[in-house]
């Protein structure tokens, strides 16, 4: 029984280990980590849209994994790309916001909205980036187009929170569908 016992909580610290991307400073570990670093059977890119009545401002985060969307940004940038230790910060925000404003477009009421670029962050796997669009006094439909990440995987679900006057909408689009509109 103590041998069923030992194998059962060996493999399942090995499974945390795998699942969780658990980082320790021993080197067998950096190993592990370092070939799952980056692998993930899907595609996914995450975009919330939040209404601020008070400030009659919309709020919008985009998280998208960092090793894909380094990947995307190599690729149609032609350079080097590091979004979690760059070299050059400002060319990283540049990059980002480039590429965001030419794959994702709102339209609050119908009428196209302008992105202001706050910048972005990351945490252990993923970026996210922060926009902003200011003079927006009320909404009662959002028009989204989204093609994060389209031009890099054909397995790609953009999905989206909708928020407004404390009620949330989701939604998700496959590639290749790219535009949706919610009523609220």
């Amino acid at each position: 029984m103590a041998s069923l016992l030992n194998k059962w909580f060996s493999f399942s610290l090995l499974t945390a280990f795998f699942i969780t991307g658990i980082r320790t400073e021993e080197p067998s570990f950096r190993l592990g980590n370092s070939v799952m670093r980056g692998f993930h059977p899907f595609h996914i890119s995450v975009t919330e849209i939040n209404h601020n009545a008070a400030d009659k401002t919309l709020e919008v985060t985009c998280k998208i994994f960092t090793d894909d969307f380094e990947g995307v940004l190599a690729k149609n940038y032609k350079t080097k790309v590091d979004l979690i230790n760059p070299p050059e910060k400002a060319l990283m925000d540049t990059l980002v916001k480039k590429y965001i404003f030419s794959h994702l477009s709102v339209k609050a009421n119908g009428k196209l909205v302008k992105f202001t670029y706050l910048g972005y962050e990351h945490d252990k796997e993923a970026v996210f980036a922060y926009l902003e669009v200011e003079n927006v006094p009320a909404v009662s439909v959002f028009t989204v187009n989204n093609k994060l990440m389209y031009d890099f995987f054909e397995d790609q679900v953009n999905i989206m929170h909708l928020y407004v006057g404390g009620n949330r909408k989701s939604t998700k689009l496959s590639y290749p569908e790219s535009e949706v509109s919610v009523n609220f």
